[in-house]
């Protein structure tokens, strides 16, 4: 059966990802939702897509779209998600899902009272290094867990520069653009939640006063678990890389905090060094062809309660370096 879908923001991610992977995975894109005219105009020719609106309310009335993908600025996902919700249409939501852990709340209490899915667009789930890590920690293979590191640093492409770099209220600055995925990375991988963060933050010329370019902290974990992380849009000479250390080994990936892929994942410990086998499909596709699937039963790769919590602790994150003290990773979900 082929999902319909329609594009609420006509945005670089879904045309550099998004939408390739909706048709790759059996989907339709039948209209895409602009505030400016042109823009969406444009977009759609260039894209192949057959509509293209500046009204919300005229895509959500379209009864052949089954599903939406929001990637609009931060700000605007709250109202977004709630009236397509109300009209019973299916959401995949970029990250990070609000501006504030009540909005993000409100639209999961929406999807689940429409009775549609609400996922969170964390891509890096659905990579075969991540995975390779998450079921070697599940496995034992380094023993008991006790901290990890993620370096999530790079240089912002220009084409990506603008709001991110000189809008507060649109969720600009690196914390919410990357600290949200080290934050699902991590969750995903180590099999437990964040319980407080510290952290400091730079500016170190490419953002607006008032928002950071790069940020480095600690995330404290249930279990004790401590893990390190740096992320930036300033540090055009680096790779990236995610590590998971244990009483009886160590799991080191390299170039795998990226959209593609790739990167490879070594496991160390007393009988020496191995590659992981990390040979995997595109991450988007992985996304919504376990989105497509969701809409009948299961659950999405990032759940709304999945978006909640890195949303949350990104906004610690945030506390902590506006205070300099250790800041409590509040969500008001179950821990579990």
């Amino acid at each position: 059966m082929t999902v319909g879908w329609g594009l609420i923001g006509a945005s670089t991610i879904a045309r550099e990802w998004v939408i390739d992977a909706i048709r790759a995975a059996d989907g339709k894109i039948l209209s895409v939702m602009s505030s400016h005219f042109e823009r969406a105009r444009k977009y759609a020719a260039e894209n192949g897509i057959e509509n293209s609106t500046t009204d919300l309310n005229d895509l959500l009335s379209n009864a052949d779209i089954d599903a939406v993908y929001i990637s609009t600025t931060n700000e605007l996902h709250r109202d977004q998600a709630v009236a397509a919700a109300r009209a019973g249409k299916h959401i995949l939501c970029e990250k990070p899902l609000a501006m504030s852990v009540q909005d993000a709340k409100a639209m999961a209490d929406a999807a689940a009272s429409a009775g549609v899915v609400l996922a969170t667009n964390h891509h890096l789930r659905n990579s075969a290094a991540h995975t390779a890590i998450r079921e070697a920690v599940a496995a034992g293979k380094i023993g008991r867990p006790l901290s990890a590191r993620v370096f999530h640093a790079g240089y912002l492409p220009m084409h990506l520069q603008g709001w991110r770099l000189d809008n507060p209220s649109a969720g600009g600055g690196a914390i919410l653009d990357l600290t949200v995925h080290d934050v699902d990375a991590l969750r995903y991988v180590l099999g437990r939640n964040p319980t407080e963060v510290v952290a400091f933050a730079q500016s170190g010329g490419m953002t607006r006063e008032g928002l950071e370019d790069a940020v480095m902290g600690v995330i404290r974990f249930e279990d004790g678990v401590i893990a390190q992380f740096h992320d930036g849009f300033s540090t055009k000479f680096v790779e990236t890389g995610l590590e998971v250390h244990g009483t009886e080994g160590s799991l080191v990936g390299r170039n795998v905090m990226t959209q593609r892929p790739v990167g490879t994942v070594v496991l160390r410990t007393a009988d020496g060094d191995k590659n992981l086998p990390v040979d995997g499909s595109n991450l988007y596709e992985g996304v919504v062809r376990t989105f497509h699937a969701a809409m009948n039963e299961g659950s999405p790769s990032a759940t709304a309660e999945d978006g909640i919590w890195s949303l949350a602790t990104a906004l610690a994150v945030k506390r902590a370096v506006a205070t300099g003290a250790a800041v409590k990773v509040e969500t008001g979900l179950k821990r579990t």
